[in-house]
């Protein structure tokens, strides 16, 4: 009964701080929209519903543009679940797609290994990246956050740097490299969407990384330091090791995200500033309370409001920055320990009297 009640108050929790940021979003579209009852429809209901049947092309859409938060939100839940607030998830994101796009432009394979290769050398360089905060937080007793969110600019500037010297397509009239040769992108899933296969490699990752989270000894480990880092220490376990691994973990999804995502949805690397999937990644961790198995599901909920922002910037001029909003919101409410304090306290109070009381009965029927 504890457990089932600390997870209601939590749901509610959850639910409370969605409908206080859509509240929010609704009082900025009246003061910007001159037709407020068509931006709401195309926020809550043209994802899915338009023209009173279902809008398959839109929900190909929304399933497509869950793929690269999925991953880089199970790359934040390993990070924060040892208590790392690593954000170089959007840097890494970023490298991953350049270095997959690099080696599906210039190493010709065959059709089957090329993406293989490709998705492989993006996470590998990912993971490699974020040892750089890993490291200095270790050694050096340095704040992860302020060396994670200076990286991702430092690598932005670097892949820009080659971007605009080294691999630019001078025959374009904007900044990108070559095309991908055909063997190395990531095919649809569903012709004509932006569902490729990398959904389903989310998916498996999705699974991978929540038996690993629950199911052994070193996802136990990174569990017990991000509850009680010293405790963990003097009970023997290798911290120092498990964070950086965390953050390793952290960097090798993001980077994986970051190849399938490029090398799936474009034709050419053209990014030239961060993605944003990283930052995204973050709201949804924290949507899924750092547990693995719930991010398919908040990626899901932030890939429609997503969507919905979308069309309500076509269709009733709404700013599609909307989304951004919605999700700072949510942040904050999620990240405030204070939202709904008294609710929390009340919830352990009774917990304990029941607890008492349990007690207080046991020891009667031990003396009869």
């Amino acid at each position: 009964m504890k457990h089932k009640r600390k997870f209601m108050f939590e749901m509610i929790r959850g639910l409370a701080a969605i409908v206080i940021a859509i509240a929010v979003a609704f009082v900025l579209i009246l003061l910007s929209s001159d037709s407020p009852g068509t931006a709401l429809e195309c926020l809550l209901i043209r994802p899915v519903f338009s023209g009173g049947s279902l809008n398959v092309k839109s929900i190909w859409a929304i399933l497509g543009r869950m793929t690269p938060i999925i991953f880089t939100g199970l790359g934040v839940c390993v990070m924060f679940s040892a208590n790392q607030f690593n954000l170089a998830g959007e840097g890494t994101t970023m490298l991953g797609g350049f270095i997959g796009g690099l080696i599906a432009i210039y190493i010709p394979m065959s059709a089957g290994l090329h993406p293989a290769v490709c998705i492989l050398a993006g996470a590998v360089v990912g993971g490699l990246a974020m040892l750089i905060p890993a490291i200095i937080k270790v050694k050096l007793n340095a704040s992860e956050m302020v060396c994670s969110l200076m990286l991702n600019y430092v690598i932005m500037y670097i892949i820009l740097h080659f971007l605009n010297n080294t691999f630019a397509d001078r025959s374009k009239g904007s900044t990108q490299t070559y095309p991908f040769l055909e063997t190395a992108k990531v095919t649809k899933l569903i012709p004509g969407t932006e569902l490729t296969w990398g959904f389903l490699a989310a998916i498996v990752a999705t699974a991978v990384i929540a038996v690993f989270m629950f199911r052994t000894r070193w996802g136990y480990a990174i569990r017990m330091i991000g509850i009680n880092e010293s405790f963990s220490k003097y009970s023997g376990m290798k911290v120092g090791a498990i964070i950086i691994a965390s953050q390793v973990i952290g960097g090798l999804l993001s980077g994986m995200g970051g190849a399938i995502e490029a090398l799936g949805r474009y034709n050419t690397f053209l990014w030239k500033e961060l993605p944003g999937y990283g930052w995204t990644g973050m709201t949804v961790a924290i949507l899924a309370k750092n547990n693995p198995i719930m991010v398919p599901f908040a990626a899901l909920f932030i890939a429609y409001l997503n969507r919905g922002c979308e069309l309500m910037s076509i269709y009733a001029g709404v700013p599609s920055e909307m989304i951004d909003i919605i999700q700072a919101v949510i942040f904050l409410f999620f990240a405030a320990e204070q939202f709904m304090a008294k609710t929390r306290q009340k919830i352990v109070v009774k917990d304990a009297k029941e607890e008492m009381r349990e007690k207080q009965l046991a020891a009667e029927g031990g003396n009869v």
